[in-house]
């Protein structure tokens, strides 16, 4: 008879190992990076490799760093909701561009359009380690003091923006 106990306990641990496991939201990984400053760099930009953009020149501005690259699939999906958001000035998007050859990034933003104030090439990935990026898209808003207070994982979506973003910039900027 305990013959049978043991597997069956073995085997109900794993249904709520399992249970609890699909209650979670993958896009919502914690990152140890939120209230922590945003991590510095100092990259080319994309579109004027001579020029280099870094987090401290967002000093005082409340803004967002979207990771993305031309190969990304979801970045695809998410960018007509970073179009839209450019369009509403409410907050300058920087873009991140993850492990990417420069003229595919080129192109890309020439064929879909460009929502970001400007673009730095991250070629190597260095800085998306820095920040922690499970994988692109990623979107980070940074405040005035260049403090990450939100991370969002995979492609933004319009009830994101709406709902979580566009409150979050501006009660950053209103400074509370």
């Amino acid at each position: 008879m305990t013959r049978f106990l043991v597997p069956l306990g073995v085997f109900l641990l794993l249904l709520l190992f399992l249970g609890v496991g699909l209650t979670l939201k993958p896009g919502e990984v914690p990152s140890p990076l939120i209230d922590k400053p945003a991590p510095a760099f100092k990259l080319a930009q994309l579109g004027e490799p001579a020029k280099t953009f870094s987090v401290d020149d967002m000093r005082g501005r409340v803004w967002l760093l979207n990771v993305w690259a031309s190969w990304c699939v979801s970045c695809r999906d998410e960018h007509p909701v970073l179009l839209d958001l450019a369009k509403t000035g409410v907050v300058p998007i920087h873009g991140l561009n993850y492990k990417d050859k420069r003229e595919d990034a080129l192109n890309w933003l020439k064929q879909f359009g460009n929502p970001y104030a400007l673009s730095v090439s991250d070629r190597e990935g260095r800085i998306g380690i820095d920040y922690g990026v499970y994988g692109v898209p990623e979107t980070y808003v940074i405040d005035k003091a260049g403090v990450i207070r939100y991370k969002h994982i995979g492609p933004l979506s319009g009830e994101a923006v709406q709902n979580t973003i566009i409150p979050l910039v501006q009660k950053l900027n209103a400074g509370a």
